[in-house]
Order: structure tokens, then sequence, then C-alpha cells
């Protein structure tokens, strides 16, 4: 696997994190429409499941490199 400096993993969690909050947005305005689209929910919940394993992998690796430094 590829490693990756705390920089890059910081600058890639802040990244992700912003991504959240935004299909976070979108997955409710797309629920308040009449007759809601199925579709582009399914997908924004998707990305949104795969944002948030991407953040925990993130949050992971960050946790694993801080027990190396100690």
């Amino acid at each position: 696997m590829a490693e990756f400096s705390k920089e890059e993993l910081e600058a890639a969690r802040k990244a992700i994190s912003s991504s959240i909050r935004k299909i976070e947005k979108v997955k409710e305005t797309l629920s308040e429409k009449q007759p809601p689209p199925k579709s582009q929910l399914t997908l924004a919940s998707r990305n949104l499941q795969a944002m948030r394993i991407a953040m925990s992998l993130i949050n992971r690796e960050l946790k694993e490199n801080e027990e190396k430094e100690a």
C-alpha cells in the first residue's frame, strides 16, 4: 500500500470532510423535492457512504502513524 505523509492525509481528510457536508446538503435538498428523484438520492447516499469510509480509513492511518511516533 502506498505511504502518505501526515500532511497529505490531513489535507485529504479536510477535502473529504468538505465533500461530506456538501453531499449531505444535496441529499437533503433532493429529499425535499416532490417526487424525490430516486436515482439521484441513491447516488448521493452511495457517495456519502464512500466518503465516510474514506474518512474512517484516513483517521485510522493517522492514528497508526501517531502510535508509531510515540
